[in-house]
């Protein structure tokens, strides 16, 4: 008997011309683009189809363009009848679950994460910060390697991914220590494209100020399993939402635990929404029983559609 959890996207994915054919296809997903011009005042249909990839790269850009394209294209999926009883989202795929469990209203999670992009961006300055993905080398090991390049300034673990990929986040003198240790110990160190030092606790002040806008907005408990990055684990009947969120930008996102929780919980396929098809490939690296599927496009939609008839 399948178990459908959804994952969804997140910041890294972006690429020009995102959930256009979909749209053009699907009114209820066009329906999304068109809403989130009126909430966040520019246009973001265009930035999402036609923009160009500098302008989608900033922070505050990227996160409202990904998860209005996550959220339309969710849209199109359910047109399709297909349903999901659980839910997990990779850090800014966070809102998106949310989102879906009737947790935040769509009018009121764009404008949000357009907020939270601002504030990451804006807490650290551009070239102070940056992340790195550790691979070949197992948790154990990337602890001793964070451990050691602390001496050089704020360092600490941001993603655990998937065996054998691990995120480090801090400033940039320890993570270039962190890059030699890692290279001595046989492992590999990949420089990020971002620009600040995202889950860390360099991001302190940028978690304040979400909470302080969070407060603004109606925040209920999940109606269905939503999975927090910041335990693994399901958000649990009455407990601050918002806090939780807060803490999810200054804390590790537990990737792996997540998907390994949601397969002891029954959950045995797993459809990725959004742009790109990274979660897929960790959710294929942290165990290889499940059936996997993405949707970015109309290619991938058909193909997940009579994937999942098939199980």
């Amino acid at each position: 008997m399948k178990k459908i959890g959804f994952i969804f996207a997140g910041q890294g994915a972006q690429y020009s011309g995102m959930g256009k054919d979909i749209a053009e296809k699907y009114p209820s997903a066009m329906e999304v683009y068109n809403k989130a011009n009126e909430l966040v005042e520019f246009d973001i249909k265009e930035l999402c189809f036609n923009g160009s990839i500098e302008d989608l790269n900033k922070t505050e850009n990227t996160q409202p363009a990904i998860l209005t394209t996550t959220l339309a294209i969710l849209k199109a999926i359910e047109e399709e009848g297909i349903k999901a009883e659980g839910a997990a989202g990779l850090s800014l795929g966070e809102y998106s679950a949310l989102v879906y469990g009737n947790s935040i209203k769509l009018e009121d999670a764009i404008p949000l994460v357009k907020k939270r992009g601002r504030f990451m961006q804006e807490e650290v300055p551009v070239g102070v910060g940056g992340m790195v993905a550790v691979l070949k080398l197992d948790e154990a090991t990337v602890n001793e390697v964070v451990k050691e390049a602390s001496k050089a300034g704020v360092v600490e673990i941001a993603n655990f991914n998937c065996p054998g990929q691990i995120v480090i986040s801090g400033e940039k003198q320890a993570l270039e220590l962190a890059t030699e240790i890692i290279k001595g110990r046989g492992g590999r160190a990949l420089p990020l494209p971002v620009s600040a030092p995202f889950h860390s606790s360099m991001l302190k002040g940028a978690g304040d100020k979400l909470l302080s806008e969070l407060s603004n907005i109606q925040v209920n408990t999940p109606d269905l399993a939503v999975y927090k990055n910041l335990t693994g684990t399901t958000y649990e009947k009455n407990e601050d939402v918002r806090d939780v969120l807060r803490k999810q930008l200054m804390s590790s996102v537990r990737w792996e635990e997540t998907i390994n929780n949601m397969i002891k919980d029954g959950f045995n396929v797993f459809v990725e929404i959004g742009p790109g098809k990274a979660l897929t490939s960790f959710v294929k690296k942290i165990n290889r029983e499940v059936a996997t599927f993405n949707v970015d496009n109309l290619e991938s939609l058909s193909k997940t559609l009579e994937g999942l008839k098939e199980i």
